[in-house]
């Protein structure tokens, strides 16, 4: 490691000292002298991906689908693009429109967008996007507060871009690209054009779908909260200017809240400006639309840019170079301390203004602050190999004790599509400070909800999770994907496995479609990309009867001596008396068989009802609570859950002197061993998705440090 470079946390004191002042204007203190005086509710919605599946593309160059159901023509991506994908790219405009409705039944004025409110800025769905947000506005007086994700924008500036699996005619992939891009990179004077490139249809290219930067998005999202608004109570950036803060004036706000001043030095190696280390390189100039906003006298809302686009090595970025930066999925809050050291700065000045005016402060941001995994980090990266599942994405330890060093304490994130609530618990400066990380699920994936944070005026905020389960119009897409359907049979005849299951257009609500969706993408995409080979290999071949043997057999007989008797596989590990091994091994096997109905029958269940799930089910039931954390228990058979603890129990006392795998030496691995380590492993991640805190209704109480849980699900308890 460079010793010239700063830890996280040293960073984040250097930023603490030489911070930005947060000071309240004479007009503000006076006008919100007081606490926050009644509950007020703010829905937070992240991770929407909206997709206009009726856009219009302003220049002809795509007239989308004809649909039986109303005049609109259909702009949707295929069905085989979305069960790929870990969000829905169509119907959660339907979710959208659901949500804002159930907002608007519920009396709940505010709405906060904590990032991906986009899927890649393109113009044609940030204008559709806009005009839903402008409605709702309008007609029922909600207030919008967007905050930026990985999605939205994908680089700091614009830049070409395009996708190949849009519908087109007949149910083919229709390909759409913007100029500059590989498939529509010559030059062309009209608005738009095609090019035969050997597709079943022609490519489409126009700067209709290129991606757009901040400075387009924050321009047509201006007016929900990246601008400050005539009957907002207070607003700042990070590059407010003192006398702003300190004499408060909407004109002054909005002056200083232009795109052009609020902008930022960030470096190759870390942030620039006056944070720039001697020998920093690769330097740029970069947008960031961090904000604070006061809408209701003592309420403020942190809304923080988490995206960090570094600068790639010995490159000049630029609105010229838009591809000289690195993609923020990956960096969140991890690179924000060393690569935002000023925002983070902001952040900790912001906490302390709000403790001396008595404001409550709720942030939230795209990225999550703490640990999403339930401290189960370790054995699955040990399971699925380092840098996989999305590891990258989990905050360090010492970045989320950076944070709460801010003095945060209650953060709101996305970008993990998960439901799921973290609480780090830190000893600074002599005193405990907790940290209260909510993820927020998303309206297009599995379990499709939102969270309403109850804000009360004693340091009480109460947290419930809203499920979208009957969403109006979720079908009327359906037949576009009958066509596609046939058409993917009729081109893919001897790979129909890879293929989406045509059941998914017998979902009876938009709750059942996501859950077909978390299936479809556990078979087509996790499986095969995310699952060692011989862990796949044994899920495939056994029931959860078997796995229970399995899990307590005591055999002195190799995998590859099996393997050998069997002849499933010659191996060079010496070869005896085939006929009395196997012998020896159904002795083995009957043993530990009934071994493991007594211990089935101890807990009320028996044996052969572990034969009713298979591998299968076991990794999809894995990614629902993955995903839903506490959601998915709605999902999963109470008497399963039971069935999984009782599997997990047996393979708590399996300790094995050297972790073994199939790829060594077979001769010295035992049987059972190897399906005891890896999937050891497997059934403690499963428990700790399962067991971590409340997540679907509880309250918070800052002033405590405490968590209570309002719904007390007895399934949670189940897996400990």
């Amino acid at each position: 490691m460079d010793k010239n470079r700063l830890t996280p946390i040293a960073i984040l004191m250097a930023a603490l000292i030489s911070g930005c002042s947060a000071n309240i204007s004479e007009k503000s203190q006076s006008t919100q002298a007081g606490d926050l005086q009644q509950p007020v509710k703010v829905a937070f919605m992240p991770d929407i991906h909206f997709h206009d599946v009726y856009a219009t593309f302003e220049d002809g160059s795509f007239s989308g689908l004809p649909s039986s159901q109303n005049n609109s023509k259909a702009t949707i991506r295929t069905m085989q693009a979305q069960m790929n994908s870990t969000r829905l790219f169509n119907e959660n405009y339907f979710a959208l429109l659901a949500a804002l409705d159930d907002v608007v039944e519920k009396g709940i004025k505010y709405v906060a967008l904590p990032g991906d409110f986009s899927d890649d800025g393109q113009p044609i769905h940030m204008r559709g996007l806009a005009k839903i947000l402008d409605r709702y506005h309008e007609e029922h007086g909600l207030v919008f507060f967007a905050a930026p994700g990985n999605h939205d924008p994908v680089r700091p500036f614009s830049r070409p871009e395009g996708k190949s699996d849009f519908l087109g005619k007949d149910g083919a992939e229709q390909r759409l690209f913007s100029k500059g891009k590989n498939e529509c990179n010559f030059d062309y004077t009209a608005e738009w054009t095609t090019v035969d490139i050997g597709n079943p249809l022609p490519t489409i290219c126009t700067e209709e779908i290129k991606q757009w930067g901040y400075k387009e998005i924050m321009a047509i999202l201006s007016s929900h909260g990246f601008t400050p608004q005539q009957d907002y109570i207070y607003f700042e950036t990070p590059y407010s200017s003192d006398a702003a803060r300190q004499n408060y004036q909407f004109e002054t706000a909005k002056l200083e809240a232009e795109y052009s001043n609020r902008q930022y030095e960030i470096c190759y190696e870390g942030t620039g400006g006056e944070y720039k280390q001697e020998g920093y390189t690769s330097c740029s100039i970069v947008p960031d639309t961090s904000y604070l906003v006061e809408p209701v006298e003592g309420l403020w809302l942190l809304a923080i840019d988490a995206n960090v686009y570094k600068p790639q090595a010995s490159t000049i970025g630029g609105e010229s170079n838009p591809n000289q930066y690195d993609g923020s999925g990956n960096a969140g809050y991890n690179m924000m301390l060393t690569h935002k050291a000023h925002v983070v700065s902001w952040i900790s000045d912001i906490v302390k203004a709000a403790k001396e005016k008595n404001k409550t402060l709720i942030s939230f941001s795209h990225f999550p602050m703490t640990d999403f995994y339930n401290g189960a980090s370790e054995e699955i990266e040990d399971i699925f190999g380092e840098g996989n599942f999305q590891l990258a994405r989990n905050p360090e330890s010492d970045t989320s004790k950076a944070l709460a060093s801010t003095g945060l304490n209650v953060h709101v994130g996305g970008h993990m599509h998960f439901n799921d609530t973290g609480v780090k618990t830190y000893n600074i400066d002599g005193k405990k400070h907790t940290l209260f990380n909510i993820q927020a699920p998303s309206l297009a994936a599995y379990v499709p909800a939102y969270k309403i944070l109850n804000i009360q005026p004693d340091s009480k905020i109460e947290v419930e999770t809203v499920i979208i389960e009957d969403v109006p119009r979720f079908d009327e897409l359906f037949e576009h994907y009958e066509t596609e359907y046939n058409y993917l049979m009729q081109e893919n005849l001897n790979q129909t496995d890879s293929i989406w299951n045509k059941d998914i257009l017998t979902s009876e609500n938009y709750y059942e479609l996501t859950d077909w969706h978390i299936r479809e993408l556990t078979r087509l995409r996790f499986l095969p990309n995310e699952w060692p080979e011989d862990i796949r290999e044994l899920l495939f071949k056994m029931n959860g009867e078997e796995m229970l043997i399995l899990s307590l057999i005591d055999t002195n007989i190799s995998l590859c001596e099996l393997q050998n008797a069997t002849g499933d596989d010659k191996n060079s590990c010496p070869s005896g008396d085939d006929k009395k091994l196997l012998t020896t091994f159904d002795h083995d096997w009957n043993t530990a068989k009934e071994l493991a109905a007594k211990m089935a029958n101890a807990k009320g269940i028996k044996l052969s009802d572990l034969s009713q799930w298979d591998g299968m089910t076991l990794a999809t039931d894995f990614y629902r609570l993955r995903n839903a954390d506490e959601l998915a228990f709605r999902d999963i058979e109470k008497t399963r859950l039971h069935q999984y603890q009782l599997v997990s129990e047996a393979l708590t006392n399996f300790k094995p002197n050297v972790y073994a795998s199939v790829e060594d030496n077979l001769g010295d691995v035992k049987v059972g061993d190897v399906f005891k380590h890896r999937f050891g492993s497997l059934f403690y991640i499963l428990e700790r998705f399962a067991t971590g805190e409340a997540s679907d209704h509880f309250i918070i109480d800052t002033s405590k440090g405490t968590l209570t849980d309002l719904k007390n699900n007895i399934n949670r308890n189940i897996l400990k």
